[in-house]
């Protein structure tokens, strides 16, 4: 696989696996999947092509519905990324994704402080996506949740031109067009191939100042240097343009969910321009060793207007503005060497490696208003209210060992020491607004270990146990609660202990998987305030996750398939903190149970259809849980036709989402001071797509 993930192998030809095999594999072929049966955690792969199907392929919340442990929250707001939590990590983002690791083609989408963006991920260029959730999520550095890796298609022959479209309700429309193959026969020396492919999303949205408008790209190219070495060369842009709603009142959002009042009344919007690239060397330099370096560099531009109050900003000479302009130049690279020795009564795999990554960050803040005469022009670019580099760095080693205790026992341990350093420097020092220049560093052992047992060749038992940390981010350090000047370097990292037993057995055509944790956490990072677009963060002493994952995935009778996900998350702190965290309080953002079944008919030509049912319990909204989105069951319905002659393939399909016309809140802005907690989801919507490809041989 291309992300550095450490879990388990690909299984074999047959799809079975050996109880022999080692479970870790970081070397992996790009083409390689992570194998939900033989890791010792909970992994789940969801493949590229049931992203695909009868789906509009414009949000990552579409096919990962069927993962148990990963809460995905489609905002209905493309200026700010899905909401998505993983065991309950990364709930609080008011914006972004936190609390998680993301990969795409080895190039992280998360930075060094945490936080991530997947904006930029195609859908249509995805082979495959990788979920790891659990202890060993800890040996990918700052996150607690897990791992999201997304890994795009490789070229091969034949060669192939592909064209899809997407026309839905709210004037939303996708198109996008691919082109995939390779030069000669594959893994020969000079063979190259390639995957290019782009795309445009627009809409007029569900919501009232909801419009958005989104061009991606994303390019793959390799070429076979000889028979021990391959380079892997990618490059991703993406252009988004998109008004900002906003949250709504519990009063505001029953009386009219799509209404936006302050998104009018200030034009709130944001722009956002990213590109990168990276470049990924492989070499076998022996039998038993092997070497990978991954390096990579990207430049993120975004500009950000917010419905703060002008007269909030006027009485406040430390407030940051209504305008955000902010650029980041990020870059890291790799490196790592897998040893194997497979003589002697001890088989064994090791894996070191070093990973460095940086990001600069200028960051501007303006007044959202221009005055004039005692008159207020709003959604304006007014006077400059902040001017700050930060920099953020980090330098983690990581080794790696897979241990073939017997031939039914594995044991799987690593360690990686997480050094990362922070440095502020505050160019924007008036009178009223002092300086906010300042450093931090934080640092961490984060071990993790696994032992798995193969009851049968398709059913394994594992005990797994880890820990992790977060760091806060640049954003969350960015305010005091007190309001005072002066970066919040108060805010310590949070440290996790996670347990986890689990238990996966193949069926058939089919893997049934079931997993028990329990996550204590200390100095958790939680929401202090979140008031006139500005969030400031605190520690929150003790907190546990305790919960149960269970899935099936099942192909019967050849075309029929079965696909059922459950979570049960008690997720609660366990001190008081201040006046509003109580002991056994729920904490906001995350549902206590959710529950995702889907039956389809789906042969390889020909009619197919599918059916599927989402429940998401009620969600608490505020840490106090003195408001709270009611919980939801939503169905939908897909059906098309997949034509296939000679050369040519054809796939025209239809869909209808919230069947029932269910009115609900999909996510919440948590401990939103205003009680605008709400992002409310739409209705009954409709969809109709048609791909059609060509084969040049």
């Amino acid at each position: 696989m291309s992300a550095p993930l450490a879990l388990g192998i690909a299984p074999c030809a047959n799809g079975a696996s050996t109880v022999s095999e080692p479970t870790m594999v970081i070397t992996a072929t790009p083409e390689e999947a992570l194998s939900p049966l033989t890791s010792p955690g909970s992994v789940s792969t969801v493949d590229g092509s049931d992203l695909r199907t009868a789906a509009p392929q414009i949000n990552l919340s579409e096919g990962l519905a069927a993962v148990p442990g990963l809460q995905v929250q489609n905002r209905q707001n493309y200026a700010q990324d899905l909401q998505i939590s993983m065991r309950g990590f990364g709930a609080r983002s008011a914006f972004g994704v936190r609390g998680m690791r993301i990969y795409q083609d080895g190039i992280p989408s998360t930075m060094p402080d945490g936080q991530s963006q997947i904006s930029n991920v195609d859908l249509n260029s995805v082979d495959h996506i990788e979920v790891l959730r659990g202890p060993f999520s800890a040996l990918y550095g700052n996150a607690s949740g897990g791992v999201i890796n997304m890994v795009t298609k490789t070229g091969h022959r034949p060669n192939t031109l592909e064209t899809s479209s997407y026309y839905g309700s709210f004037g939303s429309w996708r198109s996008g067009i691919q082109a995939s193959g390779a030069t000669g026969e594959d893994d020969a020396p000079g063979v190259m191939n390639y995957t290019l492919s782009t795309s445009r999303f627009s809409t007029h949205g569900f919501r009232e100042r909801s419009s958005a408008h989104r061009d991606l790209t994303n390019a793959k190219l390799g070429v076979a240097i000889d028979d021990s070495s391959s380079l892997t060369f990618t490059v991703n842009h993406v252009n988004i343009k998109a008004n900002d709603p906003g949250g709504l009142t519990r009063q505001e959002w029953r009386e009219n969910p799509r209404q936006a009042p302050r998104a009018r009344l200030y034009n709130t919007r944001k722009t956002v321009k990213q590109t990168q690239a990276g470049l990924r060397y492989q070499r076998a330099l022996t039998d038993s060793d092997d070497f990978s370096i991954t390096a990579w560099a990207g430049l993120r531009e975004t500009v950000q207007y917010q419905s703060i109050p002008y007269f909030v900003q006027q009485r406040s000479r430390g407030h940051a503005g209504g305008v955000i302009d902010l650029t980041r130049h990020y870059q890291g690279i790799d490196t790592r060497w897998t040893h194997r020795i497979s003589e002697g009564p001890l088989p064994v795999t090791f894996t070191a490696g070093l990973d460095y990554e940086t990001l600069t960050e200028q960051r501007k803040g303006f007044e959202n208003f221009v005055e004039n005469s005692g008159q207020y022009a709003l959604g304006e670019k007014g006077r400059l209210r902040r001017n700050e580099r930060n920099l953020m760095w980090n330098l983690d080693p990581y080794l790696q060992s897979s241990w073939q205790l017997s031939s039914r026992l594995t044991l799987d341990a690593g360690v990686r020491y997480s050094a990362i350093w922070f440095d502020a420097n505050d160019r924007y020092i008036v009178p009223g607004n002092g300086d906010d220049s300042g450093s931090a560093s934080y640092h961490h052992w984060l071990p993790a270990a696994a032992l798995k047992y193969a009851i049968q060749p398709d059913w394994n038992f594992y005990l797994s146990g880890g820990q992790g940390y977060e760091t806060p981010t640049i954003n969350e350090i960015s305010y005091r609660s007190d309001g005072a000047s002066g970066l919040n370097f108060a805010l310590k990292p949070s440290t996790s202990r996670t347990l986890e037993i689990g238990s996966k057995k193949r069926v058939g055509n089919g893997l049934i998987s079931l997993a028990l944790f329990e996550t204590r956490t200390r100095d958790e990072i939680v929401t202090a305030s979140s008031s006139n677009g500005r969030t400031s963060y605190q520690n929150a002493g003790s907190t546990r996750r305790r919960g149960i994952e269970a899935a099936w995935d099942q192909i019967v009778y050849d075309s029929w398939r079965i696909k059922t996900a459950w979570t049960l998350l008690d997720a609660t702190y366990r001190e008081n903190v201040g006046d509003r965290i109580m002991r056994n309080n729920r904490m906001p953002g995350i549902a206590k149970n959710s529950l995702f079944a889907s039956v389809g008919w789906q042969p390889e030509q020909g009619w197919y259809a599918a059916g599927e049912v989402r429940y998401l319990s009620s969600i608490q909204a505020n840490d106090a849980n003195t408001a709270k989105a009611p919980g939801y069951t939503t169905a939908a319905l897909s059906t098309g036709y997949k034509f296939v002659k000679e050369r040519w393939t054809a796939d025209l399909y239809t869909r209808v989402d919230n069947l029932f016309n269910k009115r609900y809140a999909g996510s919440v802005i948590v401990n939103e001071s205003n009680g605008r907690y709400y992002e409310p989801a739409p209705g009954r919507n409709y969809g109709v797509g048609l791909t059609l490809s060509y084969q040049f041989l």
